[in-house]
């Protein structure tokens, strides 16, 4: 029921945001053309007011990753190679996708490096930045999960293991060699899966993985999120924020936890900061400050993305990962098949956590350490970015200037 009301408000509220979009460009437009004439009394208002309005909406379509190139090359030979993506394997939930650059030699390789992106309320283009960092000094490939409410019911069940068995999947189709970088949510899956591989001495273990902002043990440091998961029984969550796919949908009937509901719990754990975001997006537009305008507006066009999660994926994630902790108590199975982390010893580990991390908190990542007890010392490191909270971890300056250089390092050190 709470789906179709969202979806009626939506409908609703569509063709008035469409509007405003159309008055905000037309008014804009105008007011370009008088140059150094007056303006008409209050256009200016009318017209960033609109734009505000017109971007106050979600969308469940996946944005564009926008990464057609990458620009390479030391001091002084700076140039951009051409990017293509292409679509290793597409799979009901997901699509294994490869960014491929112009420059590609087949017979001197980049370190090929699978980045695995959290299923949890938003697309993996949240990740874009990751990606095309990456992009300078390796073979990236990203999993794009798709939006349950499009998977018809006929693709059957997607829970925790299906997302193990993917990950072990798309691993196995790129072969030995493989480097992993998982982000937040997957962390705990990834670290699943490479211990299986290990267990069965899978020819394809990764060399190493990165493990950024993730829920290894949630028992430390327990976030505002954290103690949320532990405040009701599993059978709350399910009762009342598992939803119905509306009819209209190709995956009609599919029982989800909704985008919006995810989105509107994140947003509610930092009201201001977002109420502060759109005030000074106003202020920008008002004052012509187009670049701030335009990074603020980008941001939100893909924060405001939102992606339906499978019920089942969902209330497995609550209950193992946040609620009994099962991976770090050595308690989690896979298919019947206990998890053990102390298997592996081939693959190199690598942490990263932020200092003002409120999803995530600091302890919660590293703790992988101890239960990859095989691994040895030489190759195991941790890094703790200062000054960055959960999303500065994978996205943005320090990412780009300070965590990225330490991941590059590690993954060529180990190739």
């Amino acid at each position: 029921m709470l789906y179709s009301v969202f979806q009626a408000f939506q409908d609703g509220i569509g063709p008035w945001q469409f509007s405003a979009a159309w008055s905000a460009q037309w008014m804009g437009f105008g007011l370009q053309q008088l140059g150094e004439w007056p303006a008409p009394p209050l256009s200016r208002e009318m017209a960033a007011a609109s734009e505000v309005f017109s971007r106050l909406r979600l969308t469940h379509a996946r944005p564009s990753f926008h990464i057609d190139s990458v620009r390479v090359g030391g001091p002084g030979l700076e140039h951009d190679v051409p990017v293509v993506q292409t679509a290793v394997q597409v799979r009901a939930f997901g699509t294994l996708l490869h960014f491929q650059r112009a420059d590609a030699d087949p017979a001197n390789p980049l370190p090929r490096v699978l980045i695995v992106a959290p299923l949890s309320g938003h697309f993996a283009t949240l990740l874009a930045d990751t990606a095309r960092t990456m992009l300078e000094d390796h073979d990236v490939y990203i999993t794009d999960w798709h939006n349950a409410r499009m998977v018809p019911l006929s693709a059957g069940r997607f829970g925790l293991t299906e997302y193990v068995e993917h990950v072990i999947g798309f691993i196995d189709a790129l072969g030995p060699h493989t480097h992993l970088v998982a982000v937040c949510q997957p962390c705990v899956p990834v670290l699943a899966a490479v211990a299986l591989m290990a267990q069965q001495d899978h020819p394809a273990q990764p060399r190493s993985m990165t493990l950024m902002a993730g829920p290894i043990d949630c028992r430390i440091n327990p976030t505002q999120v954290n103690l949320l998961a532990t405040s009701k029984p599993i059978e709350w969550f399910e009762r009342n924020l598992v939803q119905t796919v509306p009819w209209r949908y190709p995956g009609a009937h599919r029982r989800v936890y909704p985008g919006f509901l995810q989105l509107t719990a994140f947003m509610a754990m930092n009201p201001e900061r977002h109420k502060k975001a759109f005030i000074d997006l106003y202020g920008h537009l008002l004052k012509g400050e187009t670049e701030a305008a335009e990074a603020t507006i980008r941001f939100y066009d893909e924060y405001f993305a939102v992606n339906d999660l499978p019920a089942e994926f969902y209330l497995e994630t609550v209950a193992e990962v946040f609620q009994q902790y099962t991976l770090a108590k050595g308690e989690f199975k896979v298919q019947g098949q206990l998890v053990d982390t102390r298997a592996i010893r081939r693959t190199a580990l690598f942490t990263v956590e932020g200092e003002r991390d409120d999803i995530c908190s600091i302890g919660q990542t590293v703790a992988a350490h101890d239960l990859c007890s095989a691994i040895k010392p030489y190759m195991k490191n941790h890094h703790v970015q200062l000054g960055v909270g959960h999303y500065g971890v994978f996205s943005g300056r320090r990412w780009r200037q300070q965590i990225y250089p330490r991941v590059r390092e590690m993954i060529h050190m180990v190739n």
